[in-house]
């Protein structure tokens, strides 16, 4: 049997105090981990601690593939924080001005500008709506609510519209996977696609969310997400001994 990596390297970051561990696959080994690993990781107690883990693996036609993991051990399809600050580690490391991420269900393009790093997140479709709320699916289900007038749908990722002054929203984020987070990238996203629809103007929005606020602009086609990101530290963290389930490629 060959030998097995007794710890993992590991990048921390966080977007919008959106935080992140990223495990970078193209260059180390990696363990095969289950979904106890990952929630252990993401505790903020018996962990790292993080609202999602990213892992990154070798792509042939991108700089890197990206599978997400929520914080309960969940799985996720799309992340538009987790996306801007992987992208930030890429072209970093590679030195590139551009990269591209693979997702699960989309290929999508990172890119710096200025002190802002942009991710191309692909379109955003409606899927419903009413006068309360309006579904959104951005690679991720999402639900928009333009009051609590309703049960909130525990299925979808959950955005509440609590205030608008000119092209700034004010919004509140209950994930799917991970909980009340202080920010989500694609639900920024989904919001701003739900607010076009709602009032027929396609405009850039600034979106304010309780960790900070990201500016969403393009077209429901071509949504474009921008903000800052920080990586908060490096490490290693210990690998437990029993075998995962958690295939790595």
């Amino acid at each position: 049997m060959p030998n097995r990596p007794r710890t993992i390297a590991f990048t921390k970051m966080e977007a919008q105090g959106n935080d992140f561990i990223i495990i970078d696959g193209r260059n180390q080994p990696l363990p095969e981990f289950d979904s106890n690993t990952i929630r252990q990781w993401c505790d903020r107690r018996l962990g790292i601690g993080c609202d999602q883990l990213l892992l990154l693996l070798p792509h042939p036609e991108a700089n890197a593939g990206m599978r997400i993991f929520n914080n309960d051990g969940s799985e996720a399809q799309h992340c538009g924080n987790g996306a801007r600050c992987v992208g930030e580690l890429l072209m970093r490391d590679q030195h590139h001005d551009k990269v591209t991420i693979a997702l699960a269900n989309r290929t999508i393009q990172a890119l710096r500008h200025h002190d802002h790093i942009v991710v191309e997140m692909g379109s955003a479709t409606i899927d419903a709506c009413n006068t309360h709320h309006t579904d959104v699916n951005i690679g991720n289900p999402h639900r928009v609510y333009f009051d609590t007038c309703e049960q909130l749908d525990p299925t979808r990722n959950i955005e509440i519209i609590t205030g608008q002054v000119d092209d700034h929203l004010w919004i509140d984020i209950i994930e799917r996977g991970a909980g009340r987070t202080p920010a989500c990238g694609s639900g920024a996203c989904a919001v701003a696609a739900a607010w076009w629809q709602h009032h027929g103007e396609i405009t850039p929005l600034t979106i304010v969310m309780p960790g900070g606020e990201v500016q969403v602009s393009g077209t429901p086609e071509a949504v474009r997400l921008s903000g800052t990101v920080r990586t908060v530290f490096q490490g290693k963290i210990a690998i437990p001994l029993y075998h995962g389930k958690v295939a790595t490629a």
